[in-house]
């Protein structure tokens, strides 16, 4: 099972002008439609003045979750183009919002086409573009006597421990790769996250 995917390491900016108009590209890593929303919206309150911000997210380990929103722009002038952005990238869990800036010359359909995607490429690039897996969220919950066989096995793995409790019961929660869940799952007392 291949759970490797391509993602960007941390945002990234491009720029694109073209006949006194601007268009600011923010690219974004992202886990959830929610967080790509919440970050648009925080884009158009910080660029309030812009007449446009356009977007396109990618989501999944295959990209099936996906979306592109011209907002305002004529269809499919804006939004499409920096979604073929993301995908000539093969990058995923990316979200893209381009601001624009008008400068009072219209550049026609051809010219907005190329100026989405020219600005995207631009923040793409400047992008550090990692591997990442695709992880499941568990809990494995055991005994002081079982622990060391426990740790045992999770080291066998790309797991990322994110918190332990050690109380009457082990506890620890962690992320592994979806392609090595079932080593986890059959050390048994082990639940979803």
């Amino acid at each position: 099972m291949n759970d490797l995917y391509k993602t960007l390491a941390s945002p990234s900016e491009g720029i694109y002008k073209e006949k006194g108009s601007r268009f600011l590209a923010f690219a974004y890593p992202i886990n959830s439609v929610d967080e790509a929303m919440q970050i648009v919206a925080e884009l158009k309150k910080k660029y309030h003045d812009a007449r446009h911000h356009c977007y396109a997210y990618r989501l999944g380990l295959n990209g099936s979750d996906f979306r592109a929103n011209d907002d305002g722009e004529p269809s499919g002038t804006a939004g499409r183009p920096i979604l073929g952005q993301l995908l000539s990238f093969d990058v995923t869990n990316v979200l893209v919002v381009v601001v624009r800036y008008f400068g009072g010359i219209k550049l026609g359909t051809s010219g907005l086409i190329v100026a989405y995607k020219t600005a995207t490429s631009d923040a793409l690039s400047a992008a550090e573009i990692v591997e990442r897996h695709e992880e499941i969220g568990l809990c494995v919950t055991c005994s002081y006597e079982q622990l060391t066989y426990v740790l045992k096995q999770i080291s066998t793995t790309q797991a990322r421990i994110v918190s332990q409790n050690y109380d009457m019961t082990c506890c620890i929660n962690l992320y592994v790769p979806k392609s090595q869940a079932d080593i986890i799952r059959n050390i048994g007392g082990v639940s979803d996250l």
